[in-house]
C-alpha cells in the first residue's frame, strides 16, 4: 500500500519542478545578443538601425572587434562603402590575428577594381590565418582578374600574339562560371 505524500513533501517536491523549468527557461531559451540583434536588422535591411545599434553596444564596448565588423557589413550593405573601408582597415590595424576584416576590406578593392590592394589584403587574411578558405578562394579570384589585366595589357602592346586570345578566353570563362563573384 503506498503513502500519500505529505504536504510540506508536497510542496518540496513543486519547488523542485518549478525551480527545474526556471532553469530550463534560462538555459535553453535563446536570449537574443546584441550581436544578434545587430545581424537581424541588417538581413532585414535596416541598416541605420543596424548600425545605431552597434554604436550604442559600442559606447560601453568601445573595442570590441565582433560589433565594430558588424558596422563595417552593415555599412557596406547600406552602400556606404567609404565607412565599411574605413571600419575594416581600422579593424586590421587594432586586430592584425583576425582575417575577417582583411577579406571584406579586400572585396571592397576589388569591386572597386583596386586587384592590387585586395590581393595585400587577402594576404594579411592568410597570414593572420592560413586555414581560411574563403581568403585563399578568393585570392585566386584576384589573380585571375591580374592574370586578365596584364594579358589585355600585353594584347593592347602586340595586337599580333596569338598566346594571348586562349588565355584571355580560358580567364574568362573563369568569370562566367555561375557564382564566382569574391565573397
Amino acid at each position: 500500500m503506498s503513502r500519500c505524500p505529505s504536504l510540506p513533501r508536497l510542496f518540496a517536491i513543486g519547488l523542485l519542478a518549478v525551480s527545474a523549468h526556471a532553469f530550463a527557461q534560462s538555459t535553453f531559451t535563446p536570449t537574443v545578443t546584441p550581436y544578434d540583434e545587430v545581424s537581424r536588422l541588417t538581413r532585414a535591411g535596416q541598416y541605420d538601425q543596424a548600425i545605431e545599434r552597434a554604436q550604442r553596444y559600442l559606447q560601453t564596448n568601445a573595442r570590441d572587434p565582433q560589433m565594430r565588423f558588424l558596422v563595417g557589413v552593415a555599412q557596406n550593405q547600406k552602400g556606404d562603402v567609404a565607412a565599411a573601408q574605413e571600419t575594416y582597415a581600422q579593424l586590421t590595424q587594432e586586430f592584425p590575428e583576425l582575417p575577417e576584416p582583411y577579406n571584406n576590406l579586400a572585396v571592397i578593392h576589388a569591386a572597386a577594381g583596386r586587384y592590387d590592394e585586395a590581393r595585400t589584403a587577402l594576404e594579411g587574411a592568410i597570414r593572420a590565418n592560413p586555414q581560411y578558405a574563403v581568403a585563399h578562394e578568393n585570392l585566386g579570384d584576384v589573380y585571375a582578374r591580374l592574370a586578365q589585366r596584364a594579358w589585355q595589357r600585353a594584347q593592347q602592346i602586340d595586337a599580333g600574339n596569338r598566346r594571348l586570345e586562349p588565355k584571355l578566353k580560358a580567364v574568362q570563362g573563369i568569370f562566367d562560371m555561375p557564382a564566382n563573384p569574391i565573397r
